[in-house]
This record gives structure tokens, C-alpha cells and sequence, in this order.
């Protein structure tokens, strides 16, 4: 957003009488510089359909973490996460491809506890 204020405030958006209008944002009108930014950021900023890392994975031991490396929610029996909020970033491309992985990965995951575990299509 700096790099955005920025490039409006320069001379050539000048010439276009470009400029930034501030207090436009519900609940941060009375803001100006940083808090005013943070304000917008956390007021208004959006994914792009492809959210990602919401549910961080990792050892079980850390307290950021939500779910464990087999996707077993933490503090909660019987609840796995099995979607695109526990990859760390987003990948180069739609994240489609990659959490069809992670439910394969899952479904593996969930199998191998259970006895009816069969590797013949029923």
C-alpha cells in the first residue's frame, strides 16, 4: 500500500491530479499513516479464492500449530484437516492439484488405522 501511495504521490500522477483518499474505510476514519494502513489491511484485504495456511502443521508439541503431521486436529479426537489450509504458501499454481494430493494423502493416512484396510477395490 506504501508503494501504492507512493506511485499516486509522484509527479507524473500529479500531472493527472491523481491522489490518495484516506478515511474511506469504515471504522478507520479517524486513523492516519500506519494505524490507517494496518486498519485497511486488516479490514478489507481479501484472498484470491486460493486461501492457504490457516491450519499450520507441525509438531504437536508446538503451540502454533493446529494440526499434526497426520493431519489429526490437535485437542480434538476423530477430526482431521484435509484441505489446502495446511499448506504453508500458496503453490505456483491453483491450489486444486495439490490438495486432490493431500486427500490422497489422507485417505492413506486414515486407512492404515483401520483393519479393513485392503488394497482390492471393493
Amino acid at each position: 500500500m506504501k508503494t501504492c501511495i507512493q506511485l499516486i504521490s509522484s509527479a507524473p500522477m500529479k500531472k493527472l491530479r491523481a491522489k490518495v483518499q484516506f478515511g474511506l474505510v469504515p471504522g478507520c476514519e479517524k486513523l492516519s499513516g500506519d494505524p490507517y494502513l494496518e486498519c485497511v489491511a486488516r479490514t478489507i484485504l481479501v484472498t484470491n479464492h486460493h486461501p492457504v495456511g490457516t491450519a499450520k502443521m507441525g509438531n504437536p508439541d508446538d503451540p502454533s500449530t493446529v494440526v499434526d503431521p497426520q493431519l489429526r486436529v490437535k485437542s480434538v479426537e476423530n477430526l482431521r484437516v484435509v484441505d489446502a489450509s495446511i499448506m504453508p504458501t500458496i503453490p505456483w499454481s491453483n491450489t486444486n492439484v495439490p490438495t486432490i494430493m493431500i486427500g490422497e494423502k489422507a485417505s492413506d493416512m486414515i486407512k492404515s488405522t483401520l483393519d479393513c484396510y485392503t488394497q482390492t477395490p471393493v
